[in-house]
């Protein structure tokens, strides 16, 4: 058997990130072959893996990146809250993030696809998971392309947002607005945006709720449309009252900030409470 250094422990835990213990016995088991004993904490992690497959990923991190016109957001899920607030972990999908960022993927197959050093980011997240012990993925990603965007993440690192205007705001609405989408979750940023089916839904739950109160046959519509638009006032970005000032909507505080400032879109994620 060859004789296992403590330098070429330390190296390879530096090069997998895997415990002092776990990179002795890989280095032992390979008879200190470094390029195997890679190779072998990787399938271990493949192996952790698959074990763990059927396990409830809920906890996580969601990142959020802007500079300029676009921005991302990447949600790396793991079990444990223990190992979300890890900062390795957290390290971990700012990088995953980066890359996003960077390359802009259509989507998160294509996101898992792009090299992460000499593998993929699949492959790196799946390592992960023989290090951790605990079963890691990506949860979501999307991106945002605009004028100017602005990003807010919500401390703890659990909800992120991306906000897209069509010109650069000043330092505080940007934040305001982001905010707003962060707290009050809205499904669209106007009414003309919400998509038809959702207003369906919107209308018949209106007349299902006042049929059940007894209303008459030929007033349910009638009321369903006011239900909708009561949505419209709750639920749009621009319609909702400013939490900040509820005496007027975030299209009002907007208007005053600057009259040409526009959002042109969202994203919102939040971890499954």
């Amino acid at each position: 058997m060859a004789d296992i250094k403590a330098a070429d422990v330390s190296k390879l835990r530096k090069v997998t990130g895997a415990g002092m213990m776990d990179c002795k016995k890989a280095l032992q088991e390979t008879d200190g072959d470094f390029d195997k004993a890679i190779e072998l904490i990787r399938k271990k992690g493949q192996a952790v893996a698959n074990k763990r497959a059927d396990r409830e990923a809920t906890e996580g991190a969601v990142l959020a990146k802007v500079e300029g016109n676009k921005g991302a957001i990447v949600a790396l899920n793991c079990e444990t809250d223990f190992v979300a607030k890890n900062q390795d972990f957290i390290d971990f999908t700012s990088k995953i993030l980066d890359i996003a960022f960077e390359n802009l993927p259509a989507d998160t197959d294509a996101l898992k696809a792009l090299k992460m050093d000499d593998e993929t980011v699949e492959e790196k997240v799946v390592e992960q998971v023989g290090i951790i012990g605990e079963k890691i993925e990506i949860g979501f990603y999307d991106k945002i392309e605009a004028g100017a965007v602005v990003s807010y993440i919500h401390p703890g690192n659990k909800l992120a947002t991306l906000v897209g205007f069509n010109k650069e705001p000043e330092t505080q609405v940007g934040k305001d607005v982001a905010m707003q989408v962060a707290a009050m979750a809205p499904v669209a940023v106007d009414k003309e945006n919400v998509p038809a089916d959702i207003i369906e839904k919107e209308k018949e739950i209106g007349r299902e709720q006042a049929r059940n109160e007894g209303k008459p046959e030929n007033i349910l519509d009638k009321i369903a449309e006011g239900k909708v638009n009561k949505f419209f006032k709750d639920s749009t970005l621009l319609n909702q009252d400013f939490t900040k000032d509820s005496k007027k909507s975030v299209r009002q505080y907007l208007k005053e900030a600057d009259p040409e400032l526009k959002v042109t879109g969202f994203i919102r994620y939040t971890l499954a409470q």
